[in-house]
């Protein structure tokens, strides 16, 4: 592992020099990777299509491919998150707080976190958001992707390198594990002298594996068993598209639904939502009440409560009262994004008040919960724990603070 140590070093000595670039600075070089990515499409699709193959040929399924997978649109989405992040105000320097005690003048002021270490899945597109929100936090980005994206990882990292070496900037402020075996990734979880910060990104199993074997202080990002909730009281004409949007807008991400609750008083509903559910191709576990209305239906086990399908797949469960729905979303549910369809004031007031989640919704699909859409700009991830951050982290949240004290010759008596 002598090669990740040199790799960390060389990143906490890049960032003493990154937390001291200027605004205008960090712009041109979010600037500089836009376009040099956007230049070098072709030699980047070309590695991703590589990786594609590779997995195809070791059996992944669609949605694993679709997750991995680059095209010119998704590029270029990628390229123009960039120039949005570098249109976001800049987090770093920020006087959070002032005052004056004594002879001292004390400042609480907005400072890089130092070196963030990102270790994430088949999704090559956070090695590039990732990357930008760091460098625009002043953050150094120590990138480890799945061995799945290694081909496309090692090529989008160079470019983003060659960026801000053409900026002048120290290339190691973005770096990537070059080892895709998990003993590497275990070592790089516990580098707590060049690490400040862990966030992973990826599949329950990632995470837990992080939380329990990682060092290195860690953000609990992104496990997403979203959950729905019809309420007894519900506009009927909004149920059946927020559920489509929820489940199969893109079934792969963290933000789409996996369970279904619906109150038994309106289970007149549920044949339109296994209708229009099959015809998306979606797999349907059921209880044995919504078995009963049809016989198609895979009978639900305790487990398919708990599971993030991401998948064509979903399970459904009736319930009695808008207190056990509450409850069995507690029970069950990741901490990440849940939902109420309710045409009742009270019953939404209820569940937002009691669901335990980084984000509720009431009458809204639950794939709102991105940083985009929140306004903040591309995310790092949606933390599902309370400690630092919460929901989706912007740059604000990849910021921490620290107290500079003017004295004038001031000594403590």
């Amino acid at each position: 592992m002598d090669e990740l140590r040199a790799q960390g070093l060389a990143c906490k000595k890049a960032s003493y020099a990154l937390a001291l670039l200027t605004d205008e600075e960090k712009k041109q070089a979010l600037q500089a990777m836009a376009d040099l990515l956007w230049e070098q499409k072709d030699q980047i699709l070309q590695a991703n299509q590589e990786d594609i193959e590779a997995a195809r040929a070791a059996g992944r399924n669609e949605s694993f491919i679709d997750r991995l997978a680059l095209d010119d649109k998704r590029l270029k989405a990628i390229c123009d998150g960039v120039m949005q992040v570098a249109d976001l105000d800049d987090p770093c320097g920020r006087i959070l707080a002032e005052w004056d005690r004594g002879d001292l003048h004390l400042v609480k002021r907005s400072v890089p976190i130092g070196v963030i270490g990102i270790i994430y899945e088949a999704r090559p597109n956070v090695s590039v958001d990732a990357a930008a929100l760091c460098l625009r936090s002043g953050n150094v980005c120590f990138l480890r992707g799945s061995r799945e994206t290694l081909t496309t990882n090692r090529m989008l990292c160079h470019w983003m390198r060659e960026a801000l070496k053409r900026c002048g900037i120290d290339e190691n402020s973005i770096a990537l594990v070059q080892d895709g075996s998990h003993e590497a990734a275990d070592a790089f979880m516990r580098m707590n002298e060049y690490l400040d910060l862990l966030i992973p990104r990826g599949s329950a199993r990632l995470i837990r594996h992080c939380v329990e074997n990682a060092t290195v202080p860690i953000i609990e990002t992104g496990s997403g068993n979203c959950i729905l909730y019809i309420d007894k009281n519900v506009d009927e004409s909004e149920v059946v598209p927020i559920i489509l949007n929820a489940k199969c807008q893109r079934v792969s991400v963290c933000n789409a639904a996996e369970s279904l609750l619906i109150h038994r008083e309106r289970l007149d509903l549920v044949p339109a939502i296994l209708a229009a559910l099959k015809e998306h191709g979606v797999k349907i576990h059921g209880d044995a009440t919504v078995c009963s209305l049809d016989d198609t239906l895979i009978a639900a086990t305790e487990e398919d409560y708990y599971k993030e399908y991401l998948d064509y797949e979903i399970s459904i469960k009736c319930v009695d009262s808008l207190q056990e729905a509450i409850d069995h979303i507690n029970t069950h549910h990741t901490r990440h994004s849940d939902a109420i369809l309710s045409s009742d004031p009270q019953a939404i007031e209820t569940f937002m008040n009691q669901v335990d989640a980084a984000c509720v919704y009431a009458n809204a699909s639950t794939r709102f919960s991105d940083g985009n859409e929140f306004g903040f700009g591309a995310e790092i991830g949606i933390s599902t724990q309370k400690l630092h951050a919460r929901g989706p982290m912007g740059l604000n949240e990849l910021t921490t603070y620290k107290y500079q004290v003017y004295g004038k010759g001031t000594i403590r008596r």
